[in-house]
C-alpha cells in the first residue's frame, strides 16, 4: 500500500526537535513519547512507531510546557530507518504555542 501524498501547506516548516506525547482522544491506549522533525504555524511532522490513518484525531502534548491540543493526521509515511512520520494539522491554541517556541 502506497503512502498518501502530503497535502500542500501554506506555511514553511522549521527543522526543530521538540519532545511530544501522542495519544488518541477516543481510546485508552498507552501514549507514545516521541519528537517532532519540523514544525510550522499550522502543524508538525512527528516521528512515531505506529501507522496512523489520515483524518485520525490525535492528542498532542508539548512536553516542554505541557500544552495539550487535538490535531488531525494529514498523512503517514513509512521512514526508511523504520517507523513512520506523520503530518499533524494542529488547532489554533497549539499553533500559537509552537509559534512561541520557534
Amino acid at each position: 500500500m502506497a503512502a498518501p501524498v502530503p497535502t500542500r501547506r501554506s506555511g514553511r516548516r522549521i527543522p526543530q526537535i521538540l519532545p511530544v506525547e501522542l495519544s488518541r482522544p477516543d481510546e485508552s491506549v498507552p501514549q507514545e513519547m516521541t519528537f517532532t522533525e519540523n514544525v510550522g504555524l499550522h502543524g508538525a511532522r512527528v516521528v512515531t512507531v505506529r501507522r496512523w490513518l489520515p483524518e485520525t484525531r490525535v492528542l498532542v502534548t508539548l512536553l516542554r510546557n505541557g500544552v495539550r491540543s487535538e490535531g488531525r493526521v494529514a498523512y503517514c509515511q513509512r521512514k526508511e530507518t523504520g517507523g513512520f512520520a506523520i503530518g499533524i494539522e494542529l488547532s489554533g491554541q497549539m499553533q500559537d504555542r509552537i509559534g512561541n517556541l520557534t
